[in-house]
Formats: structure tokens, sequence, C-alpha cells
């Protein structure tokens, strides 16, 4: 498990984010059948219009709940890439895909400041109850950035919470995602 890029821009060169950043407890959020009821791997995949053949990335991919579905999707001629900054959750994601026998996933240590990821090699990201945990978000959002391909959709799925009760309120939410660049998609 390492870095599949080079490092991007350093946390110091952007401010700090000016809310409570939660604390990483656990690499799932709930049960995976708990999330399946509610069709939450369905849902985003509708949203980023995901299909066959596609890369998504899942950012903080934890124990792989959309890893494992997303892999499915994409199929053989697509891919996942499942990056976190925790080295043994991507351990234990790597078992479980080979278990599984899924072929079609990478794995990506990333810092807390930049996911270290390929340039142009994304055509989706995932960021899932996750983005709260975020220590450096100006500086984790500009270095995803260059690992979008032109069109690229990203996914954030978080609780309408405030960061300290691991949510994210959406206007704080489209105000850090402003402020790097990103352009406004669909809410649901």
């Amino acid at each position: 498990m390492g870095y599949l890029a080079p490092p991007g821009v350093a946390a110091n060169e952007f401010p700090s984010p000016q809310r409570p950043v939660a604390r990483i407890v656990s690499p799932r959020r709930s049960s995976e059948e708990r999330r399946d009821a509610l069709n939450e791997a369905g849902q985003i995949a509708r949203v980023l219009e995901l299909k066959p053949g596609v890369t998504v990335g899942d950012i903080g991919a934890g124990s792989g709940y959309y890893t494992v579905r997303l892999s499915h999707l994409v199929g053989p001629a697509g891919s996942v890439v499942a990056q976190d900054v925790t080295r043994d959750y991507l351990v234990e994601l790597a078992r479980r895909t080979k278990l599984l026998k899924l072929t079609n996933v990478q794995f990506a240590l990333g810092e807390p400041h930049d996911p270290r990821l390929p340039a142009s090699s994304l055509d989706a990201v995932i960021l899932a109850h996750m983005y709260h945990e975020i220590a450096q978000p100006y500086a984790f959002l500009y270095n995803l950035a260059p690992a979008l391909k032109q069109g690229a959709r990203v996914g954030i799925v978080d609780l309408e919470l405030p960061t300290s009760k691991h949510g994210m309120p959406i206007a704080l939410l489209r105000c850090e995602l402003t402020a790097v660049g990103y352009r406004r998609g669909r809410h649901i």
C-alpha cells in the first residue's frame, strides 16, 4: 500500500478551516445492510451517472462499502481506486477484495491534505461520510482536482450536522468547495 502519485501542494500553503474537524473514529459509518436498505450506493451511482468502464475514486474508502459495490458496477473495463489515509484500513480492504475476487480495485494511500492520486485518472470521485474528517479541506480539494478528468463528477455524501457531530452543513460545504474552484452541481 503506497502513494500512487507524488505529493501535491503542501498544507501550509492554504488556510486552515474555520470549523471543528471531526476525528476519524471508524472505517465504517453503519452496517452495510442498513446502507443497502437505503440504496445508498445506488443513489450516488445514479446521481454521478456511473456506468461500466469508468474509473471511480472512493476517497476515504474505510471498510469498502462503495469500493465493493462500485467494483461490480464499473465492471472489468472500469476500475475503483480505494483511497484512504489509514494504511490499516486499506490492508483490510485489500484482504476483503481478494476474498471477493474483485480484480478491478487499486489501493492508494493518501495524506490528510493530499489524496496523492495520478493526474487525470478519475471519471468520478465519492467522498462518503468523511468530508467532515478532512483536517485541511482547502489543500485536500486543491490536490484532488488534478486527478479529475475533464468533466469528472464529485459526489460528497454526508449528514447535515455540525462537523463536530460527524456531519457537514451544506452551506459550509458549498463555501469550501467554491473557495477552491469547484462548480456547484446537484444536491439530493
